[in-house]
């Protein structure tokens, strides 16, 4: 694609295309469960969250132009100290690799229920790992999908949930929806901090960012508005949700929620486009995230922050180390952990990152022009959110919260067992 070839359109269809790849699909039977008829609710706050992440991404890209990532920004921020950058770069990795777990889960769970085998755990673990070798050998070939076929992809997607909203408001049943705050006022923030990832997406925007026309005028709109446009649809279909089914029927059908509520408002017809617009949805999201992410990895393993064999490129520039190394990863997350896991861990890695981003951006404010009240906002709402996961989790799923301190222990014990050795060979080479 040509530079300065994206328009806010374009723009808005990454970000929404971003955030609805995994998204409602995918968490929709989690709010539910935990917020009950408050999860329209859960949804709002999880917006509130994305928009005041938003705001730090919006600042820092416009100022740091062709890095437009949260790496980058880091380096930036904090130059005399590149260990915190080297971290930031290892937690965005592991961040990615939950989400291609949450979207390849999410497809096998709508691909059991559209062969009619919904909640089969081997039918759905040999369909997450189907689209993950598909996509693997795609990018390893470096094909991409051209602009504005994702366009029209993402515009569908909306259109058809759009409609699927709509009709689903003229047949809620108003007693459903009634107490509200039927499970507590914490449990609608509780879910959530639980359904961040819902909104992880926005940020492809600011990778775009030397190929964008009028950037100060479009980048922020594209990033609040495609925040605006997936709330909207989010808490639209989740007032459908618990408006036409129990709590009980709909987290019956956790892993392939959004299919269950079709059923009464559109028969099984609504339940098999609901299923197909789920399988498109998270196929196009496990192709980008592939794409972003492996080129991410290898640009900081060029840095010698990461192991330097991840770097390693085909003749057509595809960085098929990482490439591989992604989705092995992202097969082993998603065979051997349940939803809830990878929902909380990829919610927690994203708003760590998203914590590291608003303190870059409170450090770089002078040069960024940001309001320093808008930043701190921001962060205390966002360490906020992590704490209430935390507390949810401590008191509901304490194994969920043991395997993500694993996976965060390890990670740390690999980052800086490489780190330590590439300094010291770095340091020896110096020296000689």
């Amino acid at each position: 694609m040509k530079q300065k070839e994206l328009g806010l359109a374009e723009l808005i269809a990454i970000g929404v295309g971003g955030m609805i790849g995994g998204g409602i699909f995918s968490v929709l039977g989690l709010a539910v469960g935990i917020a009950g008829h408050a999860a329209p609710v859960a949804f709002a706050i999880g917006s509130l969250i994305a928009f005041a992440a938003g705001y730090s991404y919006i600042r820092l890209a416009l100022t740091y132009r062709g890095d437009g990532a949260s790496f980058t920004y880091l380096q930036h921020a904090f130059p005399s100290y590149p260990i915190v950058a080297a971290f930031t770069g290892w937690t965005v990795i592991l961040g990615y690799i939950g989400t291609l777990a949450l979207y390849a889960f999410t497809f096998g769970a709508y691909g059991a229920d559209l062969l009619g085998s919904p909640g089969h755990p081997a039918v759905r673990v040999i369909l997450s790992a189907a689209v993950l070798l598909f996509f693997m050998l795609i990018n390893l070939k470096g094909a991409r999908s051209s602009g504005l076929t994702e366009d029209l992809v993402v515009y569908t997607k909306i259109i058809l949930l759009a409609l699927f909203a709509v009709a689903g408001l003229l047949n809620i049943k108003q007693d459903h929806l009634l107490p509200v705050f039927n499970q507590g006022v914490d449990s609608a923030f509780m879910a959530g901090a639980l359904i961040f990832v819902a909104y992880e997406g926005f940020q492809l925007i600011t990778n775009a960012v030397e190929e964008t026309r009028s950037p100060e005028r479009n980048i922020p709109a594209a990033i609040f508005g495609s925040i605006i446009i997936t709330s909207v649809i989010y808490i639209v279909l989740a007032v459908v949700a618990v408006g036409s089914l129990t709590p009980a029927e709909i987290t019956s059908a956790e892993e392939y929620a959004l299919a269950q509520v079709a059923r009464p408002t559109l028969g099984e017809a609504g339940v098999i486009l609901v299923d197909i617009a789920a399988l498109l949805a998270t196929s196009s999201a496990i192709n980008s995230t592939l794409l972003g992410a492996s080129h991410m990895i290898a640009e900081i393993s060029s840095q010698a922050m990461m192991p330097k064999l991840l770097s390693r490129r085909t003749e057509a520039r595809t960085p098929w180390v990482a490439v591989i190394s992604l989705t092995l990863l992202g097969l082993l997350f998603t065979g051997l952990s349940g939803l809830e896991v990878i929902a909380a861990f990829s919610s927690m890695t994203f708003l760590l990152v998203s914590i590291g981003v608003s303190i870059a951006n409170l450090r770089l404010h002078k040069e960024t022009r940001s309001h320093k009240g808008l930043i701190w906002l921001g962060l205390l709402l966002m360490i906020v959110t992590i704490a209430l996961l935390l507390v949810y989790l401590w008191h509901n799923s304490r194994d969920t919260l043991t395997a993500i301190g694993g996976l965060y222990a390890v990670t740390t014990l690999f980052a800086t067992a490489y780190l330590w050795f590439s300094s010291s060979r770095s340091s020896t080479r110096a020296s000689q």
